[in-house]
């Protein structure tokens, strides 16, 4: 397949990435790509560890490849999206419960759907081009692909805050957010990946002491609020009224921010990231019929024009039955079946 390189290397079962020009974005026959090869190896006594990397200098994956689903959105097909989103989602706990160990190789941006790559391998690595974030508010959607899980378990209220703003992580802040595991210069990777290929140790991964946290390092108990409402007041009174924050929640869909925040604290609760997985699917299922996914990649896909015209005009303006009625059970539609 063009868009990936799957192979054996030795003792490693290998992917990657290649489709560079395009930020390695991930599209519905590359997550089933992903899924037979993890499926195909599991029991492979050849293959120890499987290592995921990118090619390119930019990314290792930017995201979804959505164009196809807002195409088929347009056209009142809403089951195309709904397919796509459940094939990822399953690839997602895949990766996350693989029997053997998953390395991850992230360098460039990795954002939405390269998160549910990287974030749930075993040994997840960085570099200092590494910027990580979950932007999907911006789209509206919400952090999905078990992005509401690893949010969940960012310590203090750092999940909060990515989910609502989509702020990037450099090296350190991933790493203290727990969607890293392991800073190494990037000069030193393609050295460490022969070794593992050959002897399939994952304890030849040895990090460097990470760089700087800036995030982890901020006061953010203005995210501590109850609700959206809450949080954007606390935001605006704490004198950051014209920062980076405040005009990331004042530009981002109010529906999506206000079910994101329900679903990383719900995901809080969870058993496994199965369940985070199964409540996102909820939202992003309805996403294109009764959310504002569509406008949302209009106006910052298609048309550019970045003036998405959202449902709600702010965060006071969504209510609770709203936010309930995205994340409501889908019956026979679940994505895990009993």
């Amino acid at each position: 397949m063009e868009k990936l390189h799957i192979r054996k290397d030795g003792r490693a079962g290998r992917i990657t990435f290649t489709r560079p020009q395009a930020l390695n974005a991930l599209d519905h026959e590359m997550a089933l790509a992903v899924t037979r090869a993890l499926n195909d190896w599991r029991d492979d006594p050849q293959v120890e560890l499987v290592l995921i990397d990118a090619e390119g200098d930019r990314a290792f994956c930017a995201g979804g490849d959505i164009a196809a689903i807002y195409h088929a959105g347009r056209a009142g097909d809403f089951a195309a999206g709904a397919g796509f989103f459940a094939d990822e989602y399953r690839m997602n706990a895949l990766i996350a419960e693989y029997p053997k160990p998953v390395v991850a190789f992230m360098h460039g941006f990795v954002m939405g759907g390269g998160v549910g790559v990287g974030g749930h391998a075993s040994h997840r690595i960085v570099g200092d081009s590494t910027r990580i974030a979950m932007p999907e508010s911006g789209i509206g959607l919400i952090p999905d692909v078990g992005g509401s899980w690893l949010l969940a378990h960012a310590p203090g209220r750092m999940g909060e805050y990515l989910t609502l703003t989509g702020a990037r992580m450099g090296p350190g802040d991933a790493i203290a957010a727990h969607f890293a595991d392991t800073y190494l210069p990037e000069a030193q990777w393609p050295a460490l990946k022969e070794k593992l290929a050959e002897t399939g140790d994952v304890g030849l991964i040895v990090g460097a002491p990470p760089p700087e946290a800036p995030i982890a390092g901020a006061d953010l108990s203005a995210y501590g609020g109850r609700d959206l409402a809450a949080i954007v007041r606390a935001v605006n009174a704490s004198g950051d009224k014209d920062g980076d924050a405040a005009k990331a929640l004042a530009r981002n869909s109010p529906l999506s921010m206000a079910a994101g925040l329900a679903l990383v604290r719900a995901a809080r609760a969870d058993d496994s990231v199965r369940d985070a997985l199964a409540r996102e699917y909820r939202f992003t299922s309805r996403a294109a019929e009764f959310g504002d996914f569509l406008e949302g990649v209009r106006a910052q896909i298609i048309d550019k024009d970045r003036q998405p015209r959202w449902r709600h005009a702010g965060a006071g303006d969504v209510t609770k039955d709203e936010v309930d009625a995205m994340l409501a059970p889908l019956g026979p539609n679940e994505l895990w079946k009993e």
